[in-house]
């Protein structure tokens, strides 16, 4: 069997091992969906891209996005680090890459800019599919439980807790202090309880605390924990920062308006990132919201996936301990499929890419 290459990208960073580490297979042809399913589980990343032919031959490729226990139809930092990726590259299934992207996904049509430093590519931005969709409110208690805090913790003066898409939905709530930011960790059986109360699509309960900053004007800090979906705290979250400023812009008194707004998110556990997001508003209706950073490269390899890739599936036993992000904790029934145990499947060779500033993030 011919080994699959993939790479390894921190997105929203300029320092290496900051931002959100994503895994890009920039060739997916040949894998279906339960291989892609456990390829993604094994990488362990909140999310894995897979890149196929695009279905249009007018845009530049069909993207699939999976967390280690479902797809999803959008993510915002899968999508700037896949750009990244990819422009890098002289083509992409025989043709040439632009600095205008266009990405098929199951939200729709992701729009992408290249961008650059230095005359070298740096990042990209994207266009959110979707406008701005506001759900149902959720209760305060709720989501405290769910972040460890006390209810008096969580503010309501601009909003109360609540479920916002523009793609992929999460639930959002303000937090009263900074402090209270770092303070929050994610309560599993809480979450449980909120999904069965609260069930979102495309994934289980999700929440994004944000907190504005003193200033400037328009900055946010933010942690977004998702522990249903194998995921205990995300480093950086495109499509929940675009949701989130969507819906802040929405509410501005302003008719007419381009705002700017900048995330901070993943310092609290040891990966600070940058979301810089730009917002227009006309007539009084949010009509885009762009997400964008820069990205940094760290790893290259192949997968090594046995003499051939129509091996055996085992069944998913009723619990499985698997290692996430430094913490050994047990995944639900439905997170993911694993080989048969009586089978040895070598995953993977490659070699780790050290920039220049490799490091300059960490104190």
């Amino acid at each position: 069997m011919t080994p699959i290459p993939y790479e390894v990208v921190d997105v929203f960073t300029t320092a290496a091992f900051g931002g959100n580490p994503l895994a890009v297979i920039p060739d997916a042809r040949g894998l279906d969906e339960r291989l892609m399913q456990l390829i993604a589980a094994e990488f362990g990343f909140s999310e894995t891209v897979f890149v196929f032919p695009p279905i249009e031959p007018v845009h530049t490729a069909h993207v699939r996005i999976f967390t280690p226990t479902a797809e999803v139809p959008f993510a915002g930092h899968p999508n700037v680090g896949t750009a990244f990726v990819l422009a890098r590259r002289a083509s992409i299934f025989g043709q040439p890459v632009g600095d205008a992207l266009w990405f098929e996904e199951r939200a729709g049509l992701v729009a992408v800019t290249v961008q650059y430093r230095a005359g070298a590519v740096s990042g990209a931005a994207i266009t959110a599919p979707q406008a701005l969709e506001v759900g149902q409110e959720v209760a305060v208690d709720m989501v405290a439980a769910c972040a460890s805090l006390a209810a008096t913790d969580i503010t309501v003066e601009r909003h109360r807790p609540l479920v916002l898409s523009v793609g992929l939905p999460f639930v959002f709530t303000e937090v009263a202090s900074r402090a209270a930011l770092a303070r929050a960790r994610p309560n599993r059986d809480r979450f449980v309880e909120a999904e069965a109360a609260v069930p979102l699509p495309d994934g289980g309960f999700s929440l994004f605390l944000y907190v504005p900053e003193p200033a400037p004007r328009g900055r946010y800090s933010a942690r977004m924990f998702a522990p249903l979906d194998n995921v205990l705290e995300d480093p950086a979250t495109g499509s929940a920062s675009a949701a989130l400023a969507a819906y802040l812009v929405q509410r501005m008194p302003a008719a007419d308006l381009e705002a700017e707004l900048l995330f901070d998110q993943g310092v609290d556990m040891g990966r600070p990132s940058r979301l810089n997001l730009s917002v227009r508003k006309v007539l009084g209706m949010v009509r885009q919201v762009v997400v964008g950073g820069e990205c940094m490269p760290i790893m290259r390899g192949e997968l090594l996936l046995g003499t051939e890739r129509n091996f055996t599936y085992g069944q998913r036993p009723p619990i499985q301990n698997r290692i996430l992000r430094g913490r050994l904790r047990p995944t639900r029934q439905r997170d993911h499929r694993v080989p048969a145990r009586d089978v040895a499947i070598p995953f993977g060779r490659g070699a780790v890419d050290y920039p220049r500033n490799f490091g300059a993030h960490r104190r």
